[in-house]
């Protein structure tokens, strides 16, 4: 019987949270659009369970486009202090909007406004322009409460394989490889580094 991957990831990511100075919760999501070319950025984890890895963005901006046409992503969390990295490859479906709205009601009340004046991944003239469409949002929402935006949305990254790295001496490297298998369950193996 393999490890429960998810429940190593949660393991690290404690750990990680209890020694990285900056943004543990930090991953490099990597997608690709409909005809293979990649790009990659840096997103936060907003949520994990059995079910896979939660973010949110803009579906309008270049990763969001990408996700429509190809809905694949690797992700990669790198803890420097810890010396080490989770590797996640899967498929990606779309959170329901309740668990949208509600992620979206816990943002500062400044980063829900911006999510209404950003759009996000297009040519800005200068950054003017956009502080002036801030404040003209955070008028129009003055003493309101600020809805969710309907092309602001959340993803989920449910793994096929999860990989976690071990830095060891001389590069001999510890590689424990998770992949799915039917029924929930997950076969496990090492990997030479």
């Amino acid at each position: 019987m393999a490890t429960d991957p998810h429940a190593l990831f949660e393991e690290w990511l404690t750990e990680a949270r209890a020694s990285e100075p900056n943004d543990p919760e930090a991953m490099a999501l990597a997608t690709a659009d409909a005809a293979g070319k990649p790009s990659v950025r840096m997103v936060l984890l907003k949520g994990h369970d059995k079910r896979g890895f939660v973010f949110y963005t803009n579906e309008q901006s270049t990763k969001g486009v990408q996700l429509a046409e190809n809905p694949s992503a690797a992700l990669l969390f790198y803890w420097k202090t810890l010396r080490r990295q989770v590797r996640v490859e899967g498929h990606v479906e779309r959170v329901s909007p309740e668990e949208a709205d509600l992620y979206f009601a816990s943002r500062a009340r400044d980063s829900q406004l911006g999510a209404w004046a950003s759009d996000q991944s297009r040519p800005l003239d200068n950054r003017a322009s956009f502080e002036a469409r801030f404040a003209a949002i955070r008028d129009q929402y003055e003493g309101q409460d600020v809805p969710r935006p309907p092309h602001w949305g959340g993803y989920r990254v449910v793994p096929i394989c999860i990989e976690f790295w071990n830095d060891r001496a001389h590069r001999l490297h510890e590689r424990r490889f998770f992949l799915a298998q039917e029924g929930g369950e997950w076969a496990e193996w090492l990997l030479y580094p």
